[in-house]
C-alpha cells in the first residue's frame, strides 16, 4: 500500500483567500466545493498538482466558461471534435482506411507526434503516481488541437484529405475522452 500524502488548499474567490481554520473548525468540505464548482473542474483542479505541491485553488476560474479555465479547455476540445465529426455525418468505419501520409502540415505532425506520446504519458503517470502528468499532456494536445482547428479547414472537398483530416481529429477525441476518463472527468459532447 502506497499512501501519498497532499498539502492543503488554499481557496480563492473574488480574488481573496476564502477564510478557514482546522483549528477554529473554519473549512470548506470538498462536498461543498464541488457543488460550488462541479466535480469535474474539482477533480481537474486537484490533479493538476503532485500532491505534495500547495495548491491555491480559485473558484472563479473553476467556474468560467473561458480559455483560461484548463478543463473547459479540455472538454472544448472534445467537444469541437465531436461537433466536426457531427457536421461530417459520414460513417466512422471510412475513418479507419484514411490514408494519414496526406497529413504533411507541421501541425498535422505535431498532433500526430503528440498522439504517439500518449501511451508512454499513461505508464509515467502511473510509475511515479503522478496524474498531474496526464492532466498537462491533455492540456498540451488539446492546445494543439485548438491551434489545428483554427488554421486549417477539416471538411475540405477532396475526400481523402477530408478522411485523413478527420481520422486525425477522431483520434485527437479518443485520446481526450480516454485521459479524462482516466482522471475522473467528463468529456461532454456539446458546450
Amino acid at each position: 500500500l502506497t499512501i501519498a500524502l497532499v498539502q492543503f488548499a488554499v481557496l480563492y474567490r473574488d480574488g481573496k483567500k476564502a477564510s478557514m481554520s482546522t483549528r477554529a473548525g473554519e473549512f470548506v468540505t470538498l462536498r461543498a466545493l464541488r457543488g460550488e464548482v462541479g466535480n469535474d473542474a474539482a477533480r481537474f483542479f486537484y490533479v493538476l498538482r503532485k500532491s505534495d505541491q500547495h495548491l491555491d485553488f480559485d473558484l472563479d476560474l473553476a467556474k468560467s466558461q473561458s480559455n483560461d479555465n484548463p478543463v473547459y479547455y479540455i472538454q472544448y476540445a472534445h467537444a469541437r471534435v465531436c461537433s466536426v465529426l457531427e457536421q461530417w455525418a459520414g460513417d466512422p468505419a471510412q475513418l479507419v482506411n484514411a490514408d494519414a501520409g496526406l497529413l504533411v502540415e507541421n501541425q498535422e505532425l505535431e498532433l500526430m507526434q503528440k498522439l504517439l506520446d500518449y501511451p508512454m504519458q499513461i505508464e509515467a503517470a502511473a510509475r511515479d503516481l503522478a496524474p498531474h502528468q496526464i492532466a498537462f499532456y491533455l492540456k498540451e494536445l488539446a492546445a494543439l488541437f485548438h491551434s489545428y482547428y483554427n488554421s486549417t479547414r477539416l471538411l475540405v472537398d477532396g475526400e481523402p484529405v477530408k478522411l485523413a483530416r478527420l481520422a486525425l481529429a477522431a483520434a485527437v477525441r479518443h485520446v481526450l475522452r480516454n485521459g479524462l476518463a482516466i482522471l475522473g472527468v467528463g468529456a461532454p459532447e456539446k458546450m
